[in-house]
């Protein structure tokens, strides 16, 4: 019988508190959803990290079957993810839902440790300066979901070289008990200083403090940037995003 999740402390006990489920919820708050399904679990909400987005957790065979009603429940704009192997099992057995993608998830379940103060340099810091942060991304990072001003998107941190802004990251789309890192980005003049991964680690730490741990959404193919994440302590885990056809 398909139960439906009616609070965070429900959904963390079905799905063993998996930060990505429990992200994709957003605390059942607002418009998320959750249902549970024998060893399954579906949650979602809509317009994070700019979709409408499902996380699937569990095994293939329920967590096919809850797919099902809950895309029946909230419509075909939403997009299923999960870990890559679960996915691709759970798209066999649903007509009408396809690979879309593929990524990883990265996880931080504590902070990392502090940069030693022999090569901090410049200060990291929240930006208050927002037409800063947008003229960065315009220039570095065009395709970023993270924008200032964004729905969702919350605060944006940076470093300055000699008072101009060289490097960002937002935090952005975080849940309760998940702070979720986003828009990471450096100026041209600045790469191969370091100051992204001062920057991540800087706002990995903010938000381990603010939600209890942190996660972020990497491009498989952005190898320099899974470096970045793994040497502040991210763990990741491959995952794939699904639709539904026409």
């Amino acid at each position: 019988m398909i139960i439906e999740l009616r609070s965070a402390r429900e959904l963390g006990s079905a799905c063993d508190d998996d930060d990505l489920v429990m992200w994709a919820a957003q605390g059942l708050t607002g418009a998320g959803r959750a249902w549970a399904l024998g060893d399954a679990v579906v949650a979602g909400s809509p317009l994070i990290s700019r979709r409408d987005r499902l996380a699937v957790w569990g095994g293939a065979d329920c967590a096919a079957a809850l797919l099902r009603h809950a895309l029946g429940e909230l419509g075909p704009a939403y997009r299923p993810l999960g870990e890559a192997e679960l996915m691709s099992e759970v798209t066999a057995r649903l007509d009408g839902v396809r690979e879309r993608g593929r990524f990883s998830w990265m996880s931080l379940p504590a902070a990392p440790a502090p940069i030693p103060a022999s090569v901090l340099g410049e200060a990291v810091g929240w930006v208050e300066a927002e037409a800063e942060v947008a003229a960065l991304l315009a220039a570095a990072a065009p395709h970023s979901y993270a924008v200032p001003g964004a729905a969702g998107v919350s605060r944006w941190a940076g470093v300055r070289v000699d008072g101009r802004l060289a490097a960002v990251a937002a935090d952005a789309w975080s849940a309760p008990t998940v702070g979720l890192l986003a828009g990471v980005a450096t100026d041209a003049a600045f790469r191969g200083r370091g100051l992204a991964e001062r920057v991540c680690q800087w706002v990995s730490r903010e938000l381990v403090a603010a939600y209890g741990r942190a996660a972020l959404m990497v491009d498989d193919v952005n190898a320099v940037a899974i470096g970045v994440y793994e040497r502040i302590g991210y763990r990741r885990r491959p995952v794939m995003a699904a639709h539904v056809t026409p």
